[in-house]
This record gives C-alpha cells, structure tokens and sequence, in this order.
C-alpha cells in the first residue's frame, strides 16, 4: 500500500489495510467506488491539510487497495459499514466523525445511522445515500477497465469538463492503479444489472431518520457521476441536520478539485463540535 503511515489489523477475521496519523478529535476518512481507488490516493492531500487538526483514520475499504474481501462475504455496504466500525472500535475511538467520498458518503452516513451515539459528524462529498436511478456516469465508472482508454474515461467521468485535456502523465498514474487492483476483481465488485449496487447504497426512511450527527454535504455543480440533483439534493431535504455546499465549476471530487475551499470547509465544520 503506497504512503506513509501504512500499517494493517485484524477485525472479524479479516484484514484491513489503513493509515493513522494527525493528532486532535478522530475522524474516520472512506474514499469512493472508482476503479483503482485506495485511501492513501483519496485522502493523502486532506491528511496533509488536516493532520495538524485532527486524529485521521483512512483504511482500504474490502475489494479496494490492499484490502481484500473476506472470503464467503460480498462487498457492499453492510461489509463496508461493518469494518469501518469495528476499525474504529479496535483503535479505541469511542466517538468521531466520518468524512466519505461518493460510495464512502454512503458508508459515513450508514455508520451514523447504526451508531447515533459514537458519530458525532458526517461529511459526503459528491455522496450517494439517496434513493437512485443509475446514473449513466456511474455505470461507466464501475464498467471502467484498467486501459489507457479506461483510464483515460475514468479521469473524463471525475473532470468537471469532460472536454478538458487530461495529461499523459495522469492517465499513466491511475492505469496503473486500475492495473494494481486487478480488472477481473474490480469487475467483480459491481457486475451488471448495476443499478442494485446503487440501490444497495441508498439508506431506508428508518436509516435516514436514525442520523442525528450534524451532515455536511459538498458537491460538486457539474458532477456527472452522482449528479448533484439525485445525490446530494434529496439528501439534504430527508435528513434532519444537513447543511449543503454546491461548488458551481467542479465535478465528482471536490476535495481534490477545489482542496483550498474543501480542506477549510470540513476543518471548521468539524470543530464547532469536535
């Protein structure tokens, strides 16, 4: 697992790749769905912002990274929500907040409906949670294969402008991403029909009504992946404490497409309560 503060540990029997580092109030960080994806290439610019602030958690959620799924297990959200409490309940941290990007939106705000007592704040960024169509950004995504081409799609997706040049060197980096996690694995997490994934990822009424954290939502205008009017949108009107920040020119990763605005907006978010 590339970065530093790489270290592993056993919950439930299974092994979760994560990186701790940063000192002050916990906050747990679950990156997103996309081929190639690993907490350590989500998170690293967050942790540098905020590692000054805040006690950070960022593990390789099961089929991603250098985590693996366990064997007779699916990965899905009740897998994901699982390990991300037992992580945390196994590094001491009797209550946090969690920040998640896309699926990791999905998984943040599953936590805080499972455990309303220990997640004291929920930041999703460009997140799923709410009840969708499959958006056609995300089918392509998860049908992404680890090509120059595939790769070159995926930045494409992720681009607030589609038509924007993506350099060589970008498109080389996540390839060989994509290629590190293996084609036929990430196929495997979300085989076609894809729009049960999705629905897999969006919380029920009795899920929604149990948050009771304070929820940032940050999205990006022009996200053509989790479209802002099917993500964050429905979101904010059923859950009871959300607040949401649109980026007008930015598409499905504003933490790493406006990281001066997101860094600053997260940070002061999470210490009103911290």
């Amino acid at each position: 697992m590339a970065g530093p503060h790489a270290r592993t540990i056993e919950v439930g029997g299974a092994t979760v790749a994560l990186h701790v580092l940063g000192t002050g109030p916990p906050l747990l960080l679950l990156h997103g769905s996309g081929p190639g994806t690993t907490a350590w290439a989500a998170w690293e610019p967050l942790c540098e912002a905020l590692a000054g602030r805040f006690s950070l958690v960022a593990p390789d959620q099961a089929g991603f990274g250098a985590t693996p799924v366990p064997a007779g297990r699916d990965a899905r959200r009740s897998l994901w929500t699982e390990q991300a409490l037992a992580v945390m309940d196994a590094l001491g941290h009797e209550r946090y907040a969690v920040a998640g990007h896309s699926m990791g939106g999905a998984v943040a705000l599953s936590l805080a409906a499972a455990r309303p007592h220990a997640v004291r704040s929920v930041v999703g960024i460009g997140s799923m949670g709410a009840a969708m169509a499959l958006p056609e950004g995300l089918d392509r995504l998860w049908a992404a294969r680890p090509s120059r081409d595939g790769a070159r799609e995926v930045l494409g997706l992720i681009a607030a402008d589609p038509a924007a040049p993506v350099p060589d060197a970008a498109v080389d980096a996540r390839r060989e991403a994509m290629r590190a996690q293996g084609g036929e694995e990430y196929a495997a997490l979300f085989p076609p029909p894809r729009e049960r994934w999705v629905a897999d990822l969006a919380l029920g009424e009795d899920e929604r009504d149990a948050v009771t954290a304070r929820v940032l939502l940050v999205h990006g205008a022009r996200d053509r992946i989790v479209p802002l009017r099917d993500g964050a949108l429905p979101l904010v009107e059923q859950l009871g404490n959300a607040h949401l920040y649109v980026l007008g020119d930015c598409g499905h990763s504003p933490h790493a497409q406006r990281p001066e605005i997101v860094h600053r907006l997260i940070g002061d978010f999470l210490e009103i309560d911290a």
